[in-house]
């Protein structure tokens, strides 16, 4: 299973919102035999949006910061690598799928899970993989149990 940036960056932020359904999720996940994956492309994403301004919607790291947050990223989660194929794949999905603007972002995870064989997405995108057959976004939220999570 892949993570989403927007998961990814959660992770960062612990007084926001949706912190508690991720650290309960990326814990959660793995101890039901799911891998959770990043690709480089999720590490640049999460440096951009970490560095970002508090005043531009952003958490305001500093460069540190982010450093630090993005090594414990790449210390918890497997990183797989891009190739050669990610864009040739890139490519025909956005042909294919008539996919143009910010969107472009997420059919190159596509392409890179589709590349490395993987078919899930955690993400709080709950339509945004939805036009790529064979992809299916799970939500943090949605893989928990049900009884309180220690």
């Amino acid at each position: 299973m892949l993570i989403d940036t927007n998961v990814l960056i959660r992770t960062t932020q612990r007084r926001h919102a949706q912190y508690e359904v991720v650290r309960r999720a990326v814990e959660w996940l793995p101890q039901q035999g799911n891998r959770l994956h990043i690709v480089p492309q999720n590490l640049v994403e999460m440096w951009v949006v970490a560095t970002r301004p508090v005043a531009q919607n952003g958490p305001g790291l500093t460069v540190d910061q982010a450093a630090s947050e993005i090594d414990w990223v790449k210390d918890h989660f497997k990183l797989l690598p891009d190739g050669p194929t990610i864009y040739p794949q890139w490519e025909a999905l956005v042909r294919e799928h008539g996919v143009s603007g910010k969107p472009a972002h997420d059919a190159r995870l596509v392409a890179a899970m589709k590349v490395h064989g993987l078919t899930s997405i955690l993400t709080f995108d709950r339509t945004g993989f939805t036009r790529f057959p064979g992809i299916t976004p799970v939500h943090p939220g949605s893989v928990l149990p049900t009884a309180p999570f220690h």
